[in-house]
């Protein structure tokens, strides 16, 4: 096993959620302006996922 995937495999968490497309979605996005810090929430439709693991991304709109 090399050093990269023994990193991920580290990295990943035992309990993902399955998301799928069509789904919809609340995301927390921790927002940090100078010293002052908020939580703003989006809610949206999984339109697209990409890759897969860590670096797995979705889209989502609105």
């Amino acid at each position: 096993m090399n050093l990269l995937q023994a990193f991920t495999n580290e990295q990943l968490k035992e309990e993902v959620p399955v998301i799928r497309i069509g789904d919809t979605v609340r995301i927390h996005n921790k927002i940090v302006e100078g010293t002052k810090e908020r939580i703003q929430l989006f809610e949206g439709t999984v339109i697209a996922k990409h890759g897969g693991g860590i670096s797995e991304t979705f889209t989502v709109r609105r």
